[in-house]
C-alpha cells in the first residue's frame, strides 16, 4: 500500500472524536500523518498543532471542521496543492468544493474512516 501523506484539519485529543479514530487509523495503516486541531495535544504519536504548519507534497487534506470554521483554511489547502480533500460528514462545504475544483485539485464527500476500512483511501 502507498504511504499518502494526510493532513488532518480539525483533529481532536479526545478518543471518542471522528479525527482521532482517523489519525489513529491513518498511522495504523502506515500513513503518514499531520495535524491541526483548535488545541496542542498528541494522538498515536503525532503531535497537533494549533496553527497552520508548512505543507510539501501533501496527497490528502481530510476535513473535520463545519464549512464556517474552514473559511480561515481556504488558501491554506489550496496553496498546499493535495492531490483530494475529503469533506466528512458534518464538513461538506459547496464553496470549497468550488473554490478546489478552479484549482484543480479533487475533492470527494466521504468518511476517511470507511475509505481506511474499505482499502478505497
Amino acid at each position: 500500500m502507498k504511504n499518502k501523506k494526510t493532513l488532518v484539519l480539525g483533529a481532536s485529543t479526545k478518543p471518542e472524536r471522528y479525527s482521532f479514530k482517523a489519525i489513529t487509523n491513518l498511522v495504523a495503516k502506515g500513513h503518514s500523518v499531520l495535524a491541526i486541531g483548535q488545541n496542542a495535544g498528541e494522538v498515536a504519536g503525532i503531535k497537533i498543532q494549533t496553527k497552520a504548519i508548512p505543507l510539501k507534497n501533501v496527497d490528502t487534506v481530510t476535513l473535520y471542521l463545519n464549512a464556517t470554521r474552514q473559511r480561515d483554511y481556504y488558501n491554506y489547502i489550496v496553496e498546499a496543492s493535495p492531490k483530494r480533500v475529503i469533506f466528512n460528514p458534518g464538513a461538506e462545504n459547496p464553496e470549497l468544493a468550488q473554490l478546489l475544483e478552479l484549482n484543480n485539485i479533487k475533492s470527494e464527500q466521504a468518511c476517511t474512516l470507511v475509505l481506511l476500512a474499505t482499502n478505497q483511501f
